[in-house]
């Protein structure tokens, strides 16, 4: 409860707007909920970054509020460490389902190999890619993703992290 009550300080603060829109509330406290869960995603990938010493800054808010996308963070073993709540929106699983495995649990028979094998060669080289990809829902069903990847390294150079934006496309 504390970070959602952190995330909807910083969300009033930043308004110009000071009261809430309450005959409306009934539409607005869905987008409310969803945004104060981006916020306490936003504050946990600020945490990480600095726990990990992350030699760039990366714009999460503008990902997960404006650009509507998900930010998965991978270890360098390619386990999954970090997923915005948003995932569930757009696959079915919670984080907490997907933290601790491989993002290649969201593939199956659909997914293009050689559109697998050209993003592995990427991680490998340790390079961003960008790619559209066929993946799998929690209920078996398919759908577009596109995923933009990147390595992370620390302020000494090293490999510490990956990190996709992904989102739904047509």
């Amino acid at each position: 409860m504390k970070e959602y009550d952190k995330a909807a300080y910083r969300y009033y603060s930043a308004l110009d707007l000071k009261s809430l829109p309450l005959i409306s509330w009934d539409i607005y406290g869905p987008y409310f909920d969803v945004l104060c869960k981006n916020y306490e995603d936003v504050e946990s990938l600020r945490r990480l970054s600095e726990d990990n010493k992350w030699s760039y800054s990366l714009k999460f808010k503008e990902a997960l509020i404006r650009k509507e996308q998900v930010l998965l963070i991978t270890d360098t073993q390619l386990t999954i460490v970090h997923a915005t709540h948003n995932i569930e929106v757009m696959n079915g699983y919670s984080p907490n389902e997907v933290i601790g495995k491989s993002p290649k649990m969201f593939q199956g028979t659909q997914t293009d190999k050689i559109t697998t094998t050209n993003i592995g060669k990427a991680v490998q080289a340790q390079e961003p890619f960008e790619a559209v990809i066929t993946n799998y829902r929690k209920d078996g069903s398919t759908y577009n993703c596109w995923i933009k990847g990147e390595p992370i390294f620390d302020t000494n150079g090293q490999l510490v992290n990956f990190i996709a934006y992904e989102k739904e496309v047509a």
